[in-house]
């Protein structure tokens, strides 16, 4: 018996997807488990297998449609097996003519008796039918010949003015003269132009489809805030400098961003309610006792955020192992989908192409974000004398109803205490 496979929930709280590649074809015959077909679900690639062993019968989803989770996409069957008809579609009956420019409905005059002579009803007919809708535009004297002679009048080809449908044309029609009317196709004219020159038009589809609608809820849910602030990282440089070269020999390569993500858990511990989110329906926040560090990662595809889970119980070294394997997987879009999931607070590193500072959109339903910037050697005073230092420029927008404005500026000053002495996130690892 043939199986309609609907398009599953894969993730937590998965509503939709997007046909990015079936893997299979009509006709083919697939085994329980084998890849058959390839889907973008909240920035992840991932490959459904097939539920069970059997042939392709139908595919019923095509390649860059959108599909909700219950869907049926791919019906499986026996070799040789016809499909099941679809249920017949009950027949409503038609609507009741409505009156033109009357207010309220009138109904249809019952059919003439017969016997009747034509005559009587072609002076009968123009006082019920001036006041009935139909389609075609026509006289009452036409509809009633149309009538007489057995025309459907809405398929006569009308020739008189705006198609008008005119006496000759229904005779023409009731003798086989004439041709019935073509229905009318809507073409979609998209135009490739503008009033200033040439354009490109992208379907907004995939990542960038993912990110449009993240963007939106949580910029229209959350009300922003951005507080911003600079840390001297010119010893933090060093450590790094000097480690770096330790750990090239195990396939590590050491940045500013693992040290960065102890010194945010830092704040974190000591201003819990950045590493929360809001339950607005039971009127609670929601204070997170984990620390899942989200990293927004530049893809060719658009942005995506690999989330670092449980960062407090790892060292350094391996948060900055961990950090490049998420970045390299989101890239060549080979990360899992729950890899993308559970964050309690994002980084958006906007300094590796250049940035200083920004208002970045806080990824919901979590209530900060903390924007990194180019790291600049800056002349600054210390003890009476102007030295070069090494500035990080750091930007934090948070969700100004579960954070005020104060609390921003205080995690921001432990975060900034830890970079400026690495021996305090060391002492803390």
């Amino acid at each position: 018996m043939a199986f309609e496979f609907k398009f599953p929930d894969i993730g937590e709280g998965l509503t939709e997807g997007e046909i990015v590649r079936w893997l299979v074809k009509e006709g083919e015959e697939i085994k329980e488990g084998q890849p058959l077909v390839e889907v973008e679900t909240d920035k992840a690639l991932a490959e459904i297998p097939s539920p069970r062993t059997g042939t392709i019968l139908k595919i019923l989803a095509k390649e860059k449609e959108i599909v909700k989770v219950g869907q049926v996409i791919v019906v499986i069957g026996e070799k040789g097996e016809a499909l099941a008809a679809p249920p017949p579609k009950p027949s409503a009956p038609p609507p009741r003519p409505k009156s033109v420019g009357v207010v309220g409905e009138l109904e249809e005059a019952p059919e003439e008796a017969p016997g009747v002579a034509p005559a009587a009803r072609m002076k009968a007919e123009p006082v019920k039918l001036a006041l009935v809708s139909e389609h075609a535009l026509a006289t009452p004297s036409v509809r009633a010949l149309a009538r007489e002679l057995g025309v459907d009048i809405n398929k006569v080809q009308g020739t008189g003015p705006e198609g008008r449908v005119l006496e000759k044309d229904v005779r023409q029609f009731a003798e086989g003269k004439a041709k019935p009317a073509e229905e009318k196709k809507e073409v979609k004219k998209v135009r490739k132009y503008d009033l200033y020159g040439s354009v490109e038009r992208i379907p907004l589809r995939g990542v960038r489809r993912s990110i449009a609608k993240a963007m939106v809820k949580s910029k229209y849910t959350a009300p922003h805030v951005s507080a911003m602030d600079e840390a001297d990282v010119t010893e933090l440089w060093k450590i790094r400098e000097k480690e770096k070269k330790v750990v090239e020999g195990k396939g590590i390569k050491l940045t500013i961003l693992p040290f960065i993500i102890k010194a945010l858990i830092a704040g974190l511990t000591e201003h819990p309610y950045l590493n929360a989110t809001l339950d607005e329906e039971n009127e609670e926040i929601i204070l997170k006792k984990y620390f899942n560090i989200g990293l927004a990662t530049d893809t060719p595809e658009g942005l995506m955020v690999p989330v670092v889970k449980n960062a407090k119980e790892k060292s350094i070294f391996e948060l900055a192992q961990e950090s490049a394997q998420l970045a390299e997987k989101a890239r060549n879009r080979t990360i899992d989908l729950a890899d993308l999931k559970g964050g309690t607070f994002t980084i958006t590193n906007y300094g590796a192409v250049r940035g200083t500072y920004g208002t970045p959109i806080i990824n919901y339903p979590e209530v900060a974000i903390l924007g990194i910037g180019r790291i600049q050697d800056m002349p600054v005073a210390r003890d009476g004398k102007v030295v070069v230092r090494k500035i990080l420029p750091l930007s934090l927008s948070f969700d100004h109803r579960v954070v005020d404005g104060a609390e921003a500026a205080r995690f921001l000053s432990t975060v900034i205490a830890r970079l400026e002495d690495p021996d305090l996130i060391l002492l803390e690892t």
